[in-house]
């Protein structure tokens, strides 16, 4: 593998919240050999001069679903799985032509996506996975409409998200059946959802009984539980029970955000889903009923990101999009810019999302020995992160030590 000596230019290091001047970086064998502030020598890597742009770490989006080529679930989940499967090779590449060189499938991708992503077969970001997510009847990932008693939900399928249990021994044999596939945590619906058509938003989803039953299923295999969650009740609840990754939380109260940062949990908004789905959900085949339910979580998106910082709930960056709708992915950039500081939105791509995936020191930094997945920039994150959904401003996309884009000259 090539390696290449990136010098001049700034360097952006998401743990001093600051540009650095003066620092070379090597990069041998896919992995950050050496940053130094002082010249590195080397005779057989590349020299690339940076002077005028910024080097910083690749970004992470902790939600997504690659295998969500479209907007209406129920038809995706219907698709023949080869067909899925090639679809969510062209998302995958989409998202990392954003400079999302990780991502955090949180309901429908499964290990074999990921392997194919490492063994080079699909140009695609870093792939952490839960398999299905699990969902009780009429929950969020059961799709059938309300009188559709077939049983099932093609969830042995590549296109669907979810696949349903009930019960504690049926919950437990579902988590124990995706962790031995491959899953490197465990997601749940939790809650009612948006896409979802049975399910109004502020249903509870599982018995507080089967919820820590998965918890404990995690927790017994070294991992943890994701929940998709809504409503301040459904949050607490599950933050009771155990559960570690809190997604979307829109309706959040500040008690509740206090609660969940005292039980070290992380938070993963995905403003920018909302906006997408409101602008052209419906246009992309999302059901009426699902579109009635998007303002009730669009509305309060933006202050439930001041209520969990001032409780110090920490949150990574998440997108959640479908369909044609990925193309918004970098969009959450600026949405998040119009509440928080350009250093903590930067922190949520980078460093808390890496903690969040169990990835500390190996993603969202450039230190030694971490992976070489690396963007070159033109201009300031921390001045203007919306720069980062601006593609021209994307100079050079590096992944595992090799460039998927080199506009370096």
């Amino acid at each position: 593998m090539e390696s290449f000596l990136f010098t001049g230019g700034r360097l952006l290091d998401p743990a001093r919240d600051r540009l650095l001047d003066g620092f070379s970086v090597l990069v041998e064998g896919g992995r950050v050999r050496e940053v130094s502030d002082r010249p590195i020598h080397s005779a057989s890597a590349t020299r690339l001069d940076l002077d005028g742009l910024t080097l910083m770490p690749g970004l992470i989006d902790a939600h997504v679903h690659v295998i969500a080529a479209m907007v209406d679930l129920g038809a995706n989940a219907m698709q023949p799985s080869s067909l899925a499967a090639f679809r969510a090779g062209a998302v995958m590449r989409g998202m990392l032509m954003r400079g999302f060189t990780t991502v955090r499938d949180v309901g429908g991708a499964d290990a074999g996506l990921a392997i194919a992503v490492e063994e080079g077969l699909v140009e695609g970001p870093r792939l952490v996975v839960c398999g299905k997510a699990l969902s009780q009847t009429g929950g969020h990932s059961d799709l059938r409409s309300p009188f559709d008693d077939r049983p099932g939900i093609f969830s042995e399928r590549v296109g669907a998200l979810g696949r349903l249990c009930d019960g504690v021994d049926a919950v437990r044999r579902a988590a124990r059946e995706e962790l031995k596939a491959g899953a490197r945590f465990i997601k749940i619906m939790a809650n009612g959802g948006v896409a979802s058509p049975s399910d109004p938003i502020h249903a509870l989803g599982f018995s507080r009984e089967e919820i820590r039953a998965v918890v404990e299923e995690a927790e017994n295999f070294g991992t943890y539980v994701s929940a998709h969650l809504y409503t301040d009740a459904a949050i607490r609840r599950a933050v009771e029970c155990g559960v570690h990754s809190l997604e979307h939380c829109n309706l959040i109260t500040a008690e509740t955000a206090a609660q969940a940062a005292a039980a070290g949990a992380i938070a993963v908004p995905t403003l920018v889903t909302y906006e997408a789905l409101a602008m052209e959900g419906a246009a992309m085949g999302l059901k009426p009923e699902s579109v009635a339910k998007i303002e009730t979580v669009r509305r309060s998106g933006l202050e439930s990101l001041d209520i969990m910082r001032r409780a110090g709930l920490p949150m990574a960056f998440g997108t959640d999009l479908l369909g044609g709708l990925h193309r918004h992915q970098s969009m959450e950039f600026e949405i998040r810019a119009r509440v928080l500081p350009a250093a903590e939105i930067i922190a949520s791509a980078t460093t808390v999302a890496a903690r969040l995936l169990r990835m500390e020191g190996e993603i969202g930094v450039i230190a030694p020995g971490a992976h070489a997945d690396l963007l070159v920039v033109e201009g300031d994150p921390y001045r203007d992160p919306a720069l980062l959904q601006r593609e021209a401003a994307l100079r050079a996309i590096l992944r595992g030590g090799r460039f998927v884009r080199n506009g370096l000259g």
